[in-house]
């Protein structure tokens, strides 16, 4: 699915929780990067002409049964490859060395030495000692021929090693993982030293091309886009936007599920950044109509998917009806098109990120211009189109609104409340200087659950709110945000105050995994 106009690292994926981490980190390091399958045949891999591999983790023994290898002829090919963690013993037992359980397993935060007279490249000039981030059980014990070892720990007598002449390396541990401390340095050694790759992977580029391929892709036919108010379709819509102009109609359908503040947003700040032409469809009262005397979760995202393909598709025949739409805007990102397979040739996309159940007379070729990116590139992109930050640092947000933040039934009152609490919040947190530290933050109305409260000389049967900060680089995993005790004694005391509705805020500590981002 290659698309980029310079130079490509391959990520061999065996099955690693931090494949995407360690594309994102090339990315970062201003190189293009793809995720492929440990299943690619050699001959495939060397037919992408990579300027590199990078051999992933994962989390099986290369000694068990059925575990994932990689054929040794890779090594021959000239190309260069740095095997990571589970890669790195693999390419170590491909190249005949030695590679078995020592009884020491380290996990976490692990010291490891460097060797002083390994004379190695990638971690020249690093502290003697240095902590990084480890996940195993199985150990190198005996470099192949040919390598230098250039690091140790407790529990993995060769913690690095490296074959300079052949432009082959490997580390134990994790570099794309923000513990490890010199990591990044040590993959942009890597990447600029011992591939040689130069940096062309920028923004400015990213915008440019992808301007070029839909004009391309669309000539001069007519686009439209369904706006959400979210970052993704925005910028996406801005792209094409910057492409073929007024050929795009965006299509923003307000089902009165969104923050305060948020639909006006779309309409003043998008349009004003951009010039783009909208066509607003209210349709309020008919989600809420939909939605009324509904608990159940997913019956309430149905309801929704199901009223937001009616309204879309009436805007759809009436924008069509002067002229033909050949083309539909999709905000599909590189990680929904790996996770649906198509890192390994296929095309599915998670149904949620589609405008999927239209009739057959309303088919469009998709536009996909931010499938190769993922959220950290598509919010740059944004700011290099000129969005504004209100928009471009827009916390992520489901396509179901708050509808999934009210536990229980959806009503006119209780979306008020639940604004209400939500603006504070954000504002609070905006206020500290917190948008960019946290991911998101879900603010969430405990709607059927009444807490008893003192307020003023009464006693008070008010809604507990949930305050769900989280700190995550990609929404796979997330960890709950050490938001600090002032800011959220600030939070809690506006909305007890304001909210008279609300008489307790209580704090979400749950890591996902176990528990998701989202609580509906």
């Amino acid at each position: 699915m290659s698309e980029a106009t310079g130079p490509t690292v391959l990520v061999v994926d065996f099955g690693a929780q931090y494949a995407q981490l360690i594309a994102r980190r090339v990315r970062e390091a201003d190189v293009y990067s793809e995720i492929v399958p440990h299943t690619m045949p050699v001959s495939e891999i060397v037919a992408r002409k990579p300027a590199a591999v990078i051999l992933s983790g994962g989390p099986s023994s290369v000694y068990a049964e059925g575990a994932p290898s990689i054929d040794a002829s890779l090594f021959d090919t000239g190309i260069p490859v740095f095997g990571i963690c589970y890669g790195f013993q693999a390419m170590a037992q491909a190249l005949g060395g030695v590679v078995e359980r020592t009884g020491l397993a380290e996990f976490g935060g692990t010291k490891v030495t460097v060797v002083p007279s390994s004379e190695g490249l990638l971690l020249r000039d690093l502290p003697a000692q240095q902590s990084v981030w480890m996940s195993h059980g199985d150990s190198v014990t005996a470099a192949p021929l040919g390598f230098t070892v250039t690091a140790a720990s407790d529990g993995a007598p060769v913690a690095a090693f490296e074959d300079l002449s052949r432009r082959l390396a490997g580390v134990q541990f994790h570099p794309e993982v923000r513990h490890t401390e010199h990591g990044q340095t040590v993959l942009r050694r890597f990447l600029r030293e011992v591939a040689g790759i130069e940096p062309s992977w920028t923004t400015a580029g990213i915008v440019a091309d992808q301007v070029e391929r839909i004009r391309l892709q669309v000539g001069s036919g007519r686009v439209i886009c369904g706006l959400s108010g979210g970052v993704d379709s925005a910028v996406a819509a801005a792209l094409v936007q910057r492409a073929v102009g007024d050929q795009l109609t965006c299509v923003f359908v307000d089902h009165g599920l969104l923050r305060k503040g948020e639909a006006e947003q779309v309409e003043r700040d998008f349009v004003a950044s951009t010039g783009v032409r909208l066509h607003v469809v209210e349709a309020s009262d008919v989600f809420l109509a939909a939605l009324a005397g509904v608990s159940d979760p997913e019956t309430k995202r149905k309801i929704i998917g199901r009223e937001f393909i009616r309204a879309f598709e009436s805007a759809a025949r009436e924008i069509s009806a002067s002229a033909p739409v050949d083309f539909l805007v999709q905000g599909t990102l590189y990680p929904d098109v790996v996770e649906s397979g198509g890192g390994s040739g296929t095309a599915n996309i998670k149904s949620h990120h589609n405008v999927g159940g239209l009739p057959d007379d309303l088919q469009f070729a998709l536009v996909e211009p931010l499938r190769t990116l993922f959220k950290d590139e598509v919010r740059a992109v944004g700011a290099e189109l000129g969005l504004p930050d209100s928009l471009v640092w827009r916390q992520p947000f489901p396509g179901p609104g708050l509808a999934v933040r009210i536990i229980g039934e959806i009503t006119a009152e209780r979306l008020a409340v639940l604004r209400e609490a939500d603006a504070i919040a954000r504002e609070e947190l905006t206020a500290a200087g917190l948008d960019r530290d946290i991911w998101q933050c879900p603010v969430v109305l405990l709607a059927d659950v009444r807490s008893v409260g003192v307020q003023g000389d009464g006693r008070t049967y008010g809604h507990p709110i949930v305050l769900r900060p989280v700190s995550s680089e990609d929404a796979m995993t997330a960890d709950w945000s050490r938001v600090a005790f002032d800011v959220l004694a600030r939070i809690s005391t506006r909305i007890t105050n304001e909210v008279r509705e609300v008489n307790r805020v209580v704090l979400d500590i749950t890591s996902k995994p176990p528990g998701t981002i989202e609580w509906e």
